[in-house]
């Protein structure tokens, strides 16, 4: 037969191809008693695997190594399935057991009470599940009315041949209970039994976790809401141009608050979510069928938890609406505010326009000005110049020479004037 080297192997094989069988159910047959627990450690002070660790110390069993998701062990009073998942972990204890009418006798109390105080406030899920042989159970039964004695009692028929039942109420004792009767189930159907209504029961109130942060939440938007609203008044009604670094301050506080809620609840509602659609996984798994007089597991779940995911999905919807109108308005404040400038800056180049007129008039003036003082001083030196030519003994008439050198002298003037500025006209631009 032939056989493939190892180093043929992609590096990741073997570890995806343990995750396939990574959770297996457990075999249980009735009559059993099953205790569940799951250990919520979101805030990372809890570690999943030193708790399996103690508890395997205080019966001299092997824990298993660092970093593992499962872990299956007999400790011979009772069978341990330990898992291990992002934000949680679950311990199922399960003991065989003779038929028991109620709950008084469990598999968790085989667990030191020492071991259970290190829990300290973790426990997301706590409960207690008969697992038995029988007939089907009406609904006036009155086993049922003293073993779930809150109402409403919720009921099914699920696999065919298995009963559930339970009033999902955290008893007096701090445990939910659930009786699942086997009226019928073949090889193994109970195992998968349990662990889907233990998967249900932890994902359940995984899910709702993000329900009370919706709720908080909501009182937190409807405050930046009406904080919104109002600062809308003071654009429209007040003078941008003055107000405009308060009211961008103000924008920026809200937006800062969306977001900070934004990241706190924004794995919480999306894990919330996916939590959902796990819980609705596994219902669809148990193939319910009703048992009139009484819901099924499903109808309670539409009827509790998807009003609590709704909730969350509204307020998660709503963050994002009001992060976006925060958005627009700190837009829509930032387009005034430069439309404002834009005109002040047109208003300080119409005032440089003028002054730049004002001062080509003046300019104008001057040079004016500047041809006669130049002629001026032009015709004086001439004179001179003409005087010491008669006082060198030529003939000339020096006023007659002097008056006709006037507007020779003022019109060479200007256009020496003339000529400068159009020389120096091309380096302005």
């Amino acid at each position: 037969m032939l056989c493939l080297a190892g180093h043929l192997n992609h590096p990741q094989r073997l570890a995806l191809a343990g995750e396939i069988h990574a959770r297996p159910f457990m075999v249980i047959e009735a009559p059993a008693h099953v205790s569940h627990l799951a250990i919520h450690a979101g805030d990372g002070e809890l570690a999943h695997d030193r708790l399996l660790a103690a508890l395997c110390a205080r019966f001299g069993v092997a824990a298993p190594a660092a970093g593992a998701q499962h872990f299956f062990h007999d400790f011979g009073h009772f069978r341990l399935k330990w898992e291990g998942h992002t934000e949680f972990s679950t311990f199922s204890f399960v003991e065989t057991a003779e038929e028991s009418s109620d709950f008084q006798r469990t598999a968790l109390r085989h667990v030191p009470a020492d071991w259970l105080a290190l829990l300290q406030s973790s426990v997301i899920v706590a409960a207690h599940l008969i697992a038995e042989r029988g007939t089907p159970l009406g609904i006036d039964d009155k086993r049922l009315k003293r073993l779930f004695p809150v109402p409403p009692l919720v009921g099914s028929q699920v696999l065919s041949d298995g009963e559930i039942w339970t009033d999902f109420q955290v008893g007096p004792d701090g445990f939910s209970k659930f009786l699942l009767r086997d009226t019928g189930l073949r090889e193994s159907q109970m195992g998968r039994l349990v662990q889907r209504i233990c998967e249900i029961e932890t994902y359940l109130m995984m899910a709702l976790l993000a329900l009370p942060l919706a709720r908080d939440g909501a009182v937190l938007l409807q405050a930046i809401e009406e904080d919104l609203t109002a600062l809308g008044a003071r654009m429209s009604g007040l003078d941008v141009d003055g107000q405009a670094e308060d009211l961008l301050r103000e924008i920026s506080r809200l937006d800062a608050r969306v977001r900070a809620q934004s990241f706190r609840t924004g794995y919480r509602f999306s894990a919330a979510q996916a939590y959902d659609r796990i819980v609705g996984a596994r219902i669809g798994e148990l193939r319910e069928q009703r048992i009139e007089g009484v819901p099924t597991i499903g109808e309670f779940m539409e009827r509790r938890l998807a009003p609590a995911i709704d909730t969350c999905v509204s307020v998660a919807a709503r963050q994002e609406a009001l992060a976006a109108r925060i958005n627009r308005s700190n837009d829509m404040l930032r387009t005034r505010v430069s439309l404002a400038q834009e005109r002040q800056s047109q208003s300080v180049l119409e005032s440089l326009n003028r002054s730049a007129q004002r001062q080509l008039q003046l300019q104008q003036a001057v040079e004016g000005l500047s041809v006669v003082a130049i002629s001026y001083y032009g015709i004086g030196l001439a004179g001179y110049a003409l005087k010491a030519l008669k006082g060198w003994g030529l003939d000339i008439p020096v006023d007659q020479v002097i008056g006709l050198l006037m507007p020779l002298v003022a019109m060479a003037t200007w256009l020496g004037l003339r000529r400068l500025h159009r020389h120096l006209q091309p380096a302005k631009h």
